[in-house]
Parts: structure tokens; C-alpha cells; sequence
């Protein structure tokens, strides 16, 4: 045969080996020859595509109501479960709910439930009591991609492989539209009143919005529930449910909260407590106590939320710490905003901070573990993480500044409010063009050095950050009992200009226990706690500036951060135990003379100030800041007796 072009006459091609699997070479028939398929439809050919998961570890504990049942009877009561949870108030039965996507062809429907809460009059059938809504239940990471892809405008697959969402109008949270409903029960035991996160509304305000949250959902064709966990210690988890209208939010929550196991999730029954976000819908203006189209509404009797009027993720992820803050302190355990590690050799350390104070930073360290980033219980048996996820800034987020961050950037996770390249698809993370507060929430084992289950023993050191741009607390202070208190309640930190609009010189911001937009019971109740922990355990507390010093900001320096990790390492050491120590003037606090690869002139502060006067000035003027603070918080009791509250007034700022 001659070969097209030329002349020349080619040589036989060689044919190329046929592969035969066993009963193909019985039959002499190449496996790639005559490949049909078992399926006589499209819809069968796709179903061999995908397979069910199979519980492949053995059950453990009590067995509860669903154990021993049929998939069948189990799919059943877990729909009957969820219609209950989105019964209205005022008919009194769940909707018709359906399992799996409406583009799907097979589901399973169960009718009208009874709600388990309260008892209304049925009334008459409406119209969105005639049709189903279909149940999109703990949807896995590649699933919540294809319904964000497909059906969320504003949601795109970036390089790196993570999802990039849009939160809407609010790209922060609401705190000034955040309610909890006051009764006979939280009203003696919530903090009420000045200096209080919480604003009250009445129980009927509540469910007047629960009724238009949950009859919104009702009206989608679809919504997404998640059933998840909330606390790594198995004696003292919450089961929550979070049920939502975007794939956005189901992604969110499936990272933050901790991600039962598929025997956990078949077995996983009523949930303790349940989020309805219809943040797509508005709250109506005119019903009482709301100030604006937005409502973050929190029922501790009901054990219920309530989201209308924003999307912004982060309204979820502490609206359920704002719960844990009120069930962990009945159970006498100590619930803090704070990040935590553990050493090679079992002890932990506590960060606190507020944002910018470095607490991120320096609880990741890639030589001891990470038990978790944001929110912690102190138990009788330790510490363990309340979540399963990181939910990390990324404003001018870097590879060389934050690796570990920039690592877990991939498929799963959520990136809000970024910018990108069209056509690249890569993130800008210098880009403010939607929001300063870019975010990514991601699992916590995307963090290579992750200690998983996140529980350690009980802390060895309580590092409270500071990041002073007044220039005059001193890099590290080792705190008596009293001081970490104190200090503790105090939560101090201060703006710098660029941080916040209209910030033309250093200032102070106090929140108490650094946390204090979560709290729901008076800080000293948690200062009491942390107290009687740390005394009885032997933690030690420290306060460390990572901020100024030499100067106040525009005239000193920023502590340098190799400086700092360098205090830090030797508090996790216990080199600076056996150190020796000097008090300060006006706050008494306790300062080491020496710090090996730490100029000695920085560890006391008036020694790097050239002006002595201005740094006096300067350290009176922070003194009178903190002590006016702390009197909103001197009428309260410290304690079984009032020594501890005296104790901890004496160890503030004597001038």
C-alpha cells in the first residue's frame, strides 16, 4: 500500500495487543471490543457512575432509636425529623418533604408530621402545604460544588481548586440586629444591660420571624440540611441542624461544625438545636424590635436561630458559640474564644486575642500541634476544640507569610467575598474591591500539623495577647492569678489608623474575655471559671504585646514578630519560669530580664522610650483607659465569696 504523500511503500502496522480479563480470554473476546453496558437507559448508565457509601466501622455506645432498622424505615424517620423541624407555629405539621435534588428522578417522601414543639390549631390547607420540598441532606464537598456552580450566581471554581462565593450586601456580621429572647428562665441567667451583647426581644417577635423563616424555606423547591456535631469531647458534643437555601451556606457549616461519621449520621436522631437561615428573605420592618431588613434571632428555651436578612456565613458559625458560651458553663465547663496548641511532649498553651493581636499566627506553629484555631471547652478532662473547621482572614494573604493558610486554600474549601482573574481564575487576596473581610473556611485537617480528634489535657500556659500601639506594656509579662483575671475580663487591644475608618491616633478597645460580642452570662462568670481552672490545674498566665514599642504608633516600632516567637517559645520551653523577674510601675507587672534572642532594651518598656516624660504621660493615660473600663465590672461577684472579686480589683493599674 502506498503511503499518502510519498512515493515509498510503507511497512505493516503492528496491531496493538488487545487486553482480555478472565471471562473475556474464555471467550477469545478483547475487552475493548463490543463494551456494552448493563443499562438500558441513560438514567441506569449514570446510576452505575456513582455508588453508596457503606458504614465500614462498627457502632459504638447505647444503640439509639434508629439502630437496627431497615435503610428504608431509616430514611423514613430521618424525614420525618426534618419535616418536623420546619413545622409551622401555627399549623402545627411539618411540610411534604422529599429526599434528593428536584433534577434528581428517585426520592423518598414522607407527609405532613406533627411539629414537636408546640400545639396549634390546624388551619386551612395552603398551597405550599399541597407540594413537596426537596431535602438536600449532608450534601458531600463535590455535591455542594455542583449546586453552587449551577445554580449560584457569584459562585466560581478558582484555581487552586476552592469555591469562591459572594455573601451578598453584608459581608460582615450584624451585631447590632442580633436579638435573644428573654423569659422567666434567661432573664436571671443572661447579661442584660450595659456592656451586654445581647439586645432582648419577647417570644412572640421571635416566632413571628421564625414563622416567615421557616415559610420561606417551605416555598423553595429545595433547601440543604446538615446534621453536624458541635465539640470534639464525644461526653459533651451538641448535635446541631443548620437548614439553608444555599449550597454557599451547606459548605460552610459542612467545614466549621465537626462531620459525623455515616453510622454517627444514621443514628444521629432529634437534633439539640436548630438554625433556620433564610438570609435570602428579609425580616419585615414594622414587626417590634427590629431596626432594620436584618434579624439574627437566638431562642435558647426553644433551642432554636433564626437568620433573616443576611448571608453572611460567619452569623451561623457564632451564633452557635454564642450558644455553647450558655450550655458549657451549666455543665461546668469553660467555654473560650481562643486558639490552642499542644507540644510534642503534651502541654497545651491558650491564645487569646482580638483581631490583629496575632493569635492566629502564633498558635499555628509547625512544631507543635494544632487543637484548634477559634473556640475551645475546658473540661474536667481537658480541652477540645468546639469545631471542625478554620474560618481564616485573607486579606493580603501570602505563601511566605502564611503557608499553612495558603495550603488549605483547595478543593472544600469556601473563599468569601475574594476577587479573581477572569480568566485565570486566581485569587487576588491583596483586592478589597468587595470587602477588607475576606474569609476561607476550611476542614481542620487541612492543616498539616492538625492533632485529630482536636481534644488535648489540660492547659500548662494562658497567653493573653495585646497588640499595645500605645508602646507601653512590655513584651512579655508573667500575670499572678489575680492579673490574668483581670486582664482576662479586660480584653484589651487598640485600633491603629487604617484598621477602622476614622482612626487618626492609637485606640484603646476593650472586650471582655476577648470574646465579648459571644458572651451570654456576665464575663466574671467566665473569669471565675478560668480561675478556679487555672488554680486547680496549674496553668500560668502571660501578657504578651505584640505591638509597640519605643514609642506609641507613628513614632515607635512594631514589635518584631521573630521577637515575639522567640518569647513564645520559651514560655512554651519553661525557660522563662526559672527567670528573673522585675515588677513595672503602675499596672505591678512582672517582667523577665532577659530572653535569649530578645534585645534586652525592649523587655522594659521605658528603657527603649527616649522621651521619659511622654512614656509616663502615655502609660497614666492607658492606666485611666483600663481602669474606667473595668468599673462596669466591679458589681458583680467574683466567686463564691467576694475575696477573688477585691483580688482582681487590686491587680489592675495602681496610679
Amino acid at each position: 500500500m502506498t503511503e499518502k504523500g510519498t512515493g515509498g511503500v510503507s511497512s505493516p502496522r503492528t496491531p496493538l495487543k488487545s487486553i482480555l480479563t478472565a471471562k473475556a480470554k474464555a471467550k477469545g473476546i478483547p475487552h475493548d471490543v463490543d463494551g456494552t453496558v448493563k443499562a438500558q437507559t441513560l438514567e441506569e448508565l449514570h446510576s452505575l457512575q456513582r455508588k453508596r457509601s457503606a458504614p465500614n466501622t462498627p457502632l459504638q455506645g447505647t444503640p439509639t432509636a434508629f439502630v437496627n432498622l431497615s435503610e428504608d424505615e431509616r430514611q423514613r424517620l430521618q424525614l420525618q425529623s426534618i419535616s418536623a423541624s420546619l413545622a409551622s407555629g401555627t399549623r402545627g405539621t411539618g411540610p411534604k418533604v422529599v429526599r434528593g435534588d428536584p433534577g434528581g428522578c428517585k426520592s423518598r417522601a414522607v407527609t405532613h408530621v406533627a411539629h414537636h414543639h408546640v400545639e396549634a390549631p390546624v388551619i386551612s390547607v395552603s398551597d405550599s402545604a399541597l407540594k413537596f420540598t426537596h431535602v438536600l441532606y449532608n450534601l458531600s464537598p463535590g455535591e455542594l460544588y455542583e449546586q453552587a456552580l449551577k445554580y449560584e450566581k457569584g459562585s466560581f471554581l478558582t484555581s487552586s481548586g476552592a469555591v469562591a462565593t459572594l455573601s451578598g450586601a453584608k459581608t460582615g456580621r450584624s451585631p447590632r440586629d442580633k436579638r435573644v429572647v428573654i423569659d422567666d428562665i434567661t432573664q436571671d441567667e443572661l447579661w442584660w444591660g450595659k456592656g451586654s451583647p445581647n439586645i432582648e426581644m419577647d417570644e412572640h417577635t421571635f416566632m413571628v420571624n421564625r414563622e416567615r423563616a421557616v415559610d420561606y424555606l417551605n416555598s423553595l423547591e429545595k433547601v440543604f440540611v446538615n446534621d453536624q456535631f458541635l465539640n470534639w469531647d464525644p461526653k459533651n458534643r451538641i448535635k446541631v441542624r443548620i437548614v439553608s437555601c444555599r449550597a454557599y451556606h451547606s459548605l460552610f457549616m459542612h467545614n466549621m461544625c465537626i462531620r459525623p461519621t455515616i453510622e454517627e449520621l444514621e443514628n444521629f436522631g432529634t437534633p439539640d438545636f436548630t438554625i433556620y437561615n433564610a438570609g435570602q428573605f428579609p425580616c419585615n420592618r414594622y414587626t417590634h424590635y427590629m431596626t432594620s431588613s436584618t434579624s439574627i434571632d437566638i431562642n435558647l428555651t426553644r433551642k432554636e436561630m433564626v437568620i433573616l436578612g443576611t448571608q453572611y456565613a460567619g452569623e451561623m458559625k457564632k451564633g452557635l458559640f454564642s450558644l455553647m458560651h450558655y450550655l458549657m458553663p451549666k455543665r461546668q465547663i469553660l467555654s473560650l474564644h481562643s486558639g490552642c496548641n499542644m507540644g510534642k511532649g503534651g502541654d497545651v498553651a491558650l491564645f487569646f486575642g482580638l483581631s490583629g493581636t496575632g493569635k492566629t499566627t502564633l498558635s499555628t506553629d509547625h512544631n507543635r500541634f494544632l487543637i484548634g484555631d477559634d473556640e475551645h471547652c475546658w473540661s474536667d478532662d481537658g480541652v477540645s476544640n468546639i469545631e471542625g473547621g478554620c474560618y481564616a482572614k485573607c486579606i493580603d494573604l501570602s505563601k511566605e507569610k502564611e503557608p499553612d493558610i495558603w495550603n488549605a486554600i483547595k478543593f472544600g474549601t469556601v473563599l468569601e467575598n475574594v476577587v479573581f482573574d477572569e480568566h485565570t481564575r486566581e485569587v487576588d487576596y491583596a483586592d478589597k474591591s468587595v470587602t477588607e473581610n475576606t474569609r476561607a473556611a476550611y476542614p481542620i485537617e487541612f492543616i498539616p500539623n492538625a492533632k485529630i480528634p482536636c481534644v488535648g489535657p489540660h492547659p500548662k500556659n494562658v497567653i493573653l495577647l495585646a497588640c499595645d500601639a500605645f508602646g507601653v506594656l512590655p513584651p512579655v509579662s508573667k500575670l499572678s492569678l489575680a492579673q490574668t483575671m483581670y486582664h482576662f475580663i479586660s480584653g484589651y487591644t487598640a485600633l491603629v489608623a487604617g484598621t477602622v475608618d476614622d482612626i487618626k491616633e492609637p485606640t484603646a478597645t476593650f472586650s471582655a474575655c476577648f470574646g465579648a460580642a459571644f458572651l451570654m452570662l456576665h464575663p466574671t462568670k467566665y473569669a471565675a471559671m478560668l480561675a478556679e481552672k487555672m488554680q486547680k490545674h496549674g496553668a500560668t498566665g502571660w501578657l504578651v504585646n505584640t505591638g509597640w514599642c519605643g514609642g506609641s504608633y507613628g513614632t515607635g516600632n512594631r514589635i518584631k514578630l521573630s521577637y515575639t516567637r522567640k518569647i513564645i517559645d520559651s514560655i512554651h520551653s519553661g525557660n522563662l519560669w526559672n527567670a528573673t523577674y522585675e515588677k513595672t510601675k503602675v499596672f505591678g507587672l512582672e517582667i523577665p530580664s532577659e530572653i535569649e534572642g530578645v534585645p534586652a532594651e525592649i523587655l522594659r518598656p521605658e528603657n527603649a522610650w527616649t522621651d521619659k516624660e511622654a512614656y509616663m504621660s502615655t502609660l497614666l493615660k492607658l492606666a485611666g483607659l483600663f481602669k474606667n473600663n473595668f468599673e462596669t465590672f466591679m458589681e458583680y461577684k467574683i466567686g463564691e465569696d467576694n475575696k477573688l472579686t477585691e483580688e482582681i480589683r487590686a491587680a489592675g493599674p495602681i496610679f
